[in-house]
């Protein structure tokens, strides 16, 4: 096969096409930032928060400086820590179980169902002990975990839930958004995500106004007052400039997320009479955002390969895998 010229490969992903498609806008975003000078929490801030509220549909937002954080805050915030269990999955990005661990708690693993690469909930009881104080159920790659489940277990057992949307934002579980369900939703605006910032940023979710509060002082150095810390704290907030790009991006997102849907039946349908492949599958109740079209396949490396040749850049970590 010949080589394939370089301008015409098709990359995983393109942020610069999607930036000059909104430069004009961002551009002007940007500027009224700058003529405002107030770049951290400035109104821009307070603005996208108001609308990542309504967007999922809760009361309290708060813009923070990464994903990452978002869920470092949670665990802060609803004190999970030191002799604690942490249920999650061990197919995650690495922050997933990090951040547990950071927090002094202990990460137990419970594995996922090979359809949708999400928590197997009927495995969560076998992983259940005296320690164990929360859940952290992943939507990985977009997919809606099964939440009704996952609830219904919390509930019976008194656990904390904790949302990692990262992948996520948009997608619904029977008619209800992620990051809705558990005491605490934590989302990524990393560059590469559905809704992705110019850098790092991230933002926590919830319907309770005294767990908010908490996370406020937590994600500003503890101050409820500048200059005088109530608590231990994080410096841990969105700034302004990130908060007016993602304003801009949010308008768009909707369109984005269908976009991507569209792409995904397509892949579906092209796919469905290949018996080495296996295309990913939604839950029952389940609207998936597809941040990753993720397959398993037979001689995956050998797929990888061809697929370089003909000017495809597909991904295969184990993290972030394109192809199985």
């Amino acid at each position: 096969m010949s080589k394939i010229d370089a301008l015409e490969f098709v990359p995983a992903l393109d942020l610069k096409q999607q930036h000059e498609s909104l430069a004009n806008e961002i551009d002007d975003a940007m500027r009224e930032v700058l003529s405002q000078t107030s770049f951290i929490l400035g109104p821009q801030v307070k603005a996208f928060e108001e609308r990542i509220a309504n967007f999922v549909g809760c009361t309290q937002a708060l813009g923070l400086a990464s994903g990452t954080d978002a869920l470092r805050l949670a665990f802060a915030a609803l004190e999970v820590g030191n002799g604690d269990e942490v249920i999650t999955t061990p197919f995650s990005f690495i922050a997933t179980a990090n951040t547990i661990t950071r927090s002094g708690a202990t990460p137990v693993f419970v594995d996922i169902d090979p359809v949708t690469f999400n928590l197997d909930v009927a495995k969560l009881e076998s992983a259940l002990t005296s320690k164990t104080r929360a859940i952290v159920p992943v939507h990985l790659y977009g997919q809606p975990c099964n939440m009704e489940e996952i609830l219904r277990f919390c509930r019976a057992h008194n656990l904390w839930v904790i949302e990692d949307c990262a992948q996520a934002i948009g997608s619904t579980w029977d008619g209800h958004q992620v990051g809705t369900f558990g005491h605490v939703g934590c989302f990524s605006f990393y560059p590469t995500k559905n809704l992705g910032a110019y850098g790092d940023a991230g933002m926590v979710v919830c319907n309770d106004r005294k767990l908010a509060d908490r996370l406020n002082l937590l994600r500003n150095h503890g101050c409820e007052q500048k200059y005088v810390a109530d608590k231990l704290g994080f410096n841990s907030r969105l700034d302004s400039l990130q908060a007016a790009i993602l304003g801009v991006k949010l308008n768009y997102l909707d369109s984005w997320n269908d976009r991507r849907r569209r792409l995904a039946a397509r892949y579906n349908s092209l796919l469905a009479s290949l018996p080495q492949v296996t295309p990913p599958a939604e839950g029952p109740a389940a609207h998936a955002v597809y941040h990753q079209y993720t397959i398993r396949a037979e001689g995956r490396d050998q797929l990888k390969s061809f697929l370089q040749e003909s000017g495809i850049a597909p991904t295969t970590s184990l993290l972030r895998p394109g192809i199985w």
